[in-house]
């Protein structure tokens, strides 16, 4: 498992895929990125699991 890896997801404004990179060195994470389709910013919510896999869950930024 490499430290940066790119998960893909649905973006929750416009619900197009979108693919991210996910910082997996650090156990508990919460960001804002941009949609790159609508350019809306999602709240991303990470967290690395023992193994060093990302759970990755985008909301949008008024839930």
């Amino acid at each position: 498992m490499s430290l940066l890896e790119e998960c893909c997801l649905d973006c929750p404004y416009c619900g197009e895929p979108i693919s991210v990179l996910v910082d997996c060195s650090i156990d508990q994470q919460t960001y804002v990125e941009d949609c790159q389709v609508c350019c809306r910013p999602i709240v991303l919510q990470v967290a690395v699991d023992e193994q060093g896999y990302p759970q990755v869950y985008a909301l949008r930024e008024d839930e």
